[in-house]
């Protein structure tokens, strides 16, 4: 066996190795990743390694398969690998900062990148990272009432809890204040139609609203998304300080909120996420759901106190509280959604949710 695929069979071994991460794009995740930058010695995916070639003094790629590797890039890729050079290069992520997944747009797989190996944003010896603080500039935000995008002064007052927008750049009077505690963000590029694109999505007077905005700049929108993240974490940290650390089974952490005007309880696996995992219809008492303070005797003892149980007409959800208190409030809540009755639109909702349980 010559040098060429002696050489590219020991590649393909060590992607499979187990405890290397190599399995995976070193970047986002992505299964199966084909190219490896031979000179951080991580194997990644064929997205994330354009982003590589853009900066040759730091990163160099290779095809696994199809490109030649010499006996030294081999020992060098067997002495780093994936886990290895996260370690360095991930050692102190900040928990607002967003880490892109293999389907998420390319701004955020470029500038997390770029932040790992090029501004060397997160590694062990550089400067502590706080949360950001207070933020100010102009991006591009789309009009109502046409597809024209005009420049608007963002203000981002993250002590304060709230973000700002002006149509004057001078202007002393806010054209919105929208509270941070209603506010999340995601990319949606497609549907703006600009591969900066960042959707705003707040609550007010009981409806949804948003704002679709976007800047030149990759790093620029990027550092207004996890802003925006980190003014968000910072809020749940005030509102919530007892919240517990990650529990064991038989209870999987979830964050919940509570949306009283489409009867709608939705869950999240992180409270930042901009996706809920999964909802949960709430009609009232005369079809069946209810609402009431129990758990069931297996799980009641000195770990789980504060409990309580949802009954829809499919099934019923046990839940847990932090604190008694937090179980009351849950509850006057739950009842108070559970004993209003329905509107047309809940009635269509409730309809659909029912044919959908039925198939």
């Amino acid at each position: 066996m010559g040098d060429r695929e002696r050489n590219k069979k020991r590649l393909l071994e060590l992607l499979r190795a187990p405890d290397t991460g190599n399995a995976h794009c070193a970047d986002c995740g992505a299964a199966d990743p084909d190219w490896a930058s031979y000179k951080l010695g991580i194997f990644i995916c064929l997205n994330c390694c354009g982003v590589h070639r853009n900066f040759p003094d730091i990163s160099r790629v290779k095809s696994v398969r199809l490109d030649f590797w010499d006996d030294s890039i081999v020992e060098f890729m067997i002495h780093n690998g994936n886990l290895r050079v996260k370690a360095k290069f991930e050692a102190r992520v900040p928990a607002f900062y967003y880490i892109p997944q293999a389907n998420d747009c390319l701004v955020l797989k470029e500038q997390w990148i770029r932040a790992k190996y090029e501004r060397r944003e997160f590694m062990a010896d550089g400067e502590t990272i706080s949360l950001p603080g207070n933020r100010e500039g102009f991006l591009w935000k789309r009009g109502r009432d046409n597809s024209q995008f005009l420049r608007r002064k963002f203000v981002l007052l993250a002590r304060e809890g709230l973000l700002k927008y002006f149509t004057k750049e001078q202007g002393k009077s806010p054209k919105a204040v929208i509270s941070i505690k209603d506010l999340n963000a995601t990319f949606q590029t497609e549907k703006i139609g600009h591969p900066h694109g960042l959707q705003i999505t707040y609550r007010r007077d009981g409806h949804t609203r948003n704002l679709f905005v976007y800047h030149e700049s990759g790093k620029e929108i990027v550092d207004w998304f996890n802003a925006l993240r980190a003014a968000r974490l910072q809020y749940l940290k005030m509102a919530f300080p007892e919240l517990p650390e990650s529990e064991k089974e038989p209870f999987k952490k979830r964050w919940f909120a509570l949306d009283c005007h489409e009867r709608r309880l939705l869950y999240y696996k992180n409270p930042l996420d901009a996706f809920e995992q999964g909802q949960v219809f709430l009609g009232n008492k005369e079809q069946g759901y209810e609402a009431y303070e129990d758990l069931p005797k297996g799980i009641r003892g000195n770990r789980w106190k504060a409990g309580l149980t949802i009954v829809t007409p499919e099934r019923r959800f046990v839940l847990t509280c932090p604190s008694e208190k937090e179980q009351q409030e849950w509850l006057e809540s739950l009842r108070g959604v559970l004993s209003s009755p329905l509107t047309p639109l809940n009635r269509l909702t409730a309809s659909t949710e029912s044919g959908r349980s039925s198939r």
